[in-house]
């Protein structure tokens, strides 16, 4: 039986502790420095069934869906997400995650951000299959046939997510030929970002559409979007507002902006170059960087020495520190390459600069500059904040309820506490992972919160919150003098690198 079925039978309460590999109890204290969690001894076990049920609950027999009502469909990073969430319950499940996106890969290259479920209404999401029309408008760039997709992408974890996944079940992965049959793909899809969205001639891929970043509304996109004409008001729905409350969603004006940017890119056949929005975006460029080095840890699993994959990762770690990284703010900006020759900084403070955070060549005193912005004024991770908010706390944007405005995601969450350890910032990994599972447990697993008092807001039961949950829930003992050895290896391990940083000065 798979062990998703087992952890969430609720007649069979016995079968809860075959999912602990190790039993998470052993490893619910609080570390020091950190406030003391206000669970029982029992209660990491209940969260983890709490949270297995969520997976369960949205999976629909080859993915998972974010959540039932808002996002009824399969989305890209979040099945990254999710699957390395999945692999402490069913590695099998989440390679099958990772299959059926990647099976809906273009010929291009690209990974499409959404993969439709036919069997979900056409009216249940805007924008619906009929709106993207992926094989008529993408047929040149090799859009699939048999399946309907959108024609933008999201950021690109899924190599970090595919290694990560491997290392849950080795055995199974290579008697299912995992690895041999992702790789190719995942270095397709590397090959598309690298190549064909260097827009900017740096080495440094662009996003054209504030969704391909994944953190929609940031008033990051303000000043590049300001230069966009929207949509009529008319000419689309927005489904989302069934399920949220509209103070809590983009303005009518920015999503015609959205609408508008997808449809002349549609009626363009999906080509990249004369994009009216193109961005350089640290977070999605470290992911990038993140899953370079994953894939030279799959390629040396397949018997190549993945050097190059490393150089690569190099490379861009070196472009994306000369692009983006403003030493005077001590934060990584966007650039936005449709505003002129060359490009400019966007001087907002969005959490996506912190994510480089994550990369283990990084230089050390750029790193600790980092950790210094995350636990001052305009983050205040450990401070004020209870989770990681999402745009600067004293900008004039700044909304806690607004999406990307302001509220907390437990997937940036996520990555900044594995940017920490991967620094050695032990203490303040600790107390945000700490605060992460406690917001989880309170919220019931929420889409995003208030950063400040964890108030639930957006959906419920959402799947990247859940599957972070077990992630994080996973986590080995930290020696004083070692890495993290249990969430899958960490990222030291993953990268096959140090986690004290780099040595480029």
């Amino acid at each position: 039986m798979d062990r998703t079925a087992q952890l969430t039978s609720r007649a069979r309460p016995t079968a809860h502790s075959v999912v602990y590999e190790p039993d998470v109890t052993t490893h619910s204290q609080p570390a020091p420095h950190t406030r003391p969690a206000p669970h029982t001894q029992h209660a990491p076990h209940a969260l983890h069934v709490r949270a297995a049920e969520v997976l369960e609950s949205n999976w629909t027999g080859t993915s998972t869906v974010p959540s039932r009502g808002l996002y009824p469909h399969q989305w890209s990073w979040d099945s990254a997400f999710i699957a390395i969430g999945l692999r402490h319950l069913s590695p099998l499940r989440a390679q099958t995650e990772l299959e059926t996106l990647l099976s809906a890969q273009w010929g291009d290259g690209r990974i499409p951000h959404i993969v439709f479920n036919p069997s979900v209404p056409l009216d249940a999401y805007f924008p619906s299959p009929d709106f993207w029309r992926s094989s008529t408008a993408g047929r040149a760039a090799g859009a699939p046939r048999t399946v309907q997709t959108s024609g933008i992408v999201q950021p690109p974890v899924h190599a970090l997510a595919v290694w990560l996944v491997h290392q849950a079940d080795p055995g199974l992965s290579r008697a299912r030929g995992f690895l041999a049959r992702a790789y190719p793909r995942l270095a397709a899809w590397h090959r598309y970002l690298l190549h064909r969205r260097d827009l900017g001639g740096g080495g440094l891929a662009s996003v054209v559409h504030p969704w391909e970043q994944g953190m929609d509304n940031s008033p990051c996109w303000d000043a590049p979007l300001s230069r966009v004409t929207p949509a009529p008001a008319r000419s689309f729905r927005r489904a989302d507002l069934d399920h949220g409350a509209a103070e809590d969603r983009p303005t009518d004006l920015d999503y015609g902006r959205y609408v508008r940017l997808a449809t002349d890119y549609r009626d363009a056949g999906y080509e990249d170059g004369a994009n009216a929005f193109a961005v350089e975006d640290p977070s999605f460029n470290a992911l990038l960087i993140a899953s370079e080095h994953a894939l030279a840890s799959i390629a040396h699993e397949l018997g190549a020495t993945g050097t190059a994959r490393h150089a690569r990762a190099e490379r861009l770690t070196t472009a994306l520190v000369e692009r983006l990284w403003d030493p005077a703010e001590g934060m990584f900006f966007c650039r936005d390459m449709a505003g002129g020759v060359g490009g400019a900084l966007v001087p907002e403070r969005g959490v996506s600069g912190l994510i480089p955070l994550l990369l283990p060549t990084l230089p050390r005193d750029i790193a600790a500059t980092l950790v210094r912005t995350a636990r001052g004024p305009h983050f205040e991770v450990g401070g004020a904040a209870r989770l990681v908010p999402s745009y600067d706390l004293l900008g004039e944007a700044f909304d806690p309820h607004r999406y990307w405005r302001g509220p907390a995601w437990f997937n940036t969450g996520w990555l900044v506490e594995r940017g920490l350890r991967q620094h050695g910032e032990r203490a303040h990994a600790d107390a945000l992972r700490t605060a992460l599972l406690e917001t989880a447990d309170t919220s019931d697993f929420a889409e995003y919160v208030d950063p400040y008092t964890g108030e639930a807001c957006g959906a419920l039961g959402f799947g990247w919150t859940a599957a972070l949950t077990l992630d994080l829930l996973h986590q080995g003992p930290v020696d004083d003098d070692g890495f993290d050895n249990g969430l899958g290896n960490g990222l030291d391990n993953v990268f096959g690198m140090s986690d004290q940083g780099g040595e480029r000065r």
